[in-house]
């Protein structure tokens, strides 16, 4: 593999002065093999809490532990050279106390391999950001829809409707920027608030379901490959459909074993 130039923290948030620096794009990853085929393309590979969902089969993404997220942020650090890998610190791992948020932080860092560590909240939690970024672990924060906290919100709904709601979510980024997060997510809200809070904040912005005007989007990853035919909303485009591509292949196996097609001569030893 060639030699590749390493994204940081520090380089992504540097884009957002630079006037011709690229939009960055993210996308999930949980295994060692998705992170090798992405990882030359994408600037962020993040280890999601989605992995709940996705990999675990959960209904929300409550369930996940920061054993979970260790375990998975290692695998995928093995096929990281080129991205900047960041871990979301899971459900209750950082919101009972500082201490807690420090020790969880460190582990994705130490055993996790993780660069950067991604938190779901703005004002409330803007003190534990602050101390964190002190403590030389970089964070990056997560507005508007924040699935952690689903049961309040009401399920997964757009975030940011009324008024007094969009001044909230803008005063959320504006805190975590001043508690020093170098980036941040802004999940299910309406395009012209992403592009207020994108023209207020010096740090970059990373959409999903936040319109157009963000310096960067991310998806999940199995989400854009299309393979979930259910999981369809309004944001979400599928560049492939990976669903139909596995059962074919499956498909054929399975007809060609039971012929006795598979393996011929050209696969036996």
């Amino acid at each position: 593999m060639r030699e590749v130039d390493k994204i940081t923290s520090f380089s992504l948030r540097s884009r957002k002065s630079a006037p011709e620096a690229p939009r960055i794009v993210a996308v999930t990853a949980y295994d060692f093999t998705f992170a090798r085929l992405a990882d030359e393309i994408v600037d962020v590979l993040l280890v999601g809490d989605s992995l709940g969902m996705v990999v675990q089969g959960h209904s929300t993404t409550l369930p996940v532990t920061i054993a979970d997220m260790a375990y998975h942020c290692r695998a995928v650090a093995r096929g990281t050279r080129h991205a900047h890998l960041v871990a979301d610190m899971p459900f209750m791992s950082y919101q009972a106390s500082e201490r807690d948020a420090i020790r969880n932080a460190g582990r994705l860092l130490v055993d996790g391999g993780a660069e950067g560590v991604k938190l779901e909240g703005g004002v409330a939690i803007a003190s534990t950001v602050a101390k964190l970024v002190d403590l030389g672990i970089p964070v990056m924060g997560h507005v508007g829809l924040t699935p952690q906290s689903v049961h309040v919100l009401g399920g997964y709904r757009l975030q940011g409707r009324t008024d007094q709601a969009k001044e909230s979510i803008l005063q959320d980024a504006l805190a975590l920027e001043d508690a020093g997060a170098y980036a941040v997510v802004l999940e299910g809200i309406p395009a012209e608030l992403g592009r207020l809070i994108t023209a207020r904040l010096k740090i970059p912005t990373i959409g999903i379901g936040a319109g157009p005007h963000c310096d960067g989007q991310v998806l999940v990853c199995s989400d854009l490959l299309g393979m979930n035919p259910e999981f369809a909303p309004k944001f979400l485009k599928k560049y492939a459909r990976l669903d139909e591509t596995i059962r074919e292949a499956l498909q054929t196996y399975r007809d060609e074993v039971r012929e006795g097609v598979f393996p011929d001569e050209t696969h036996s030893f």
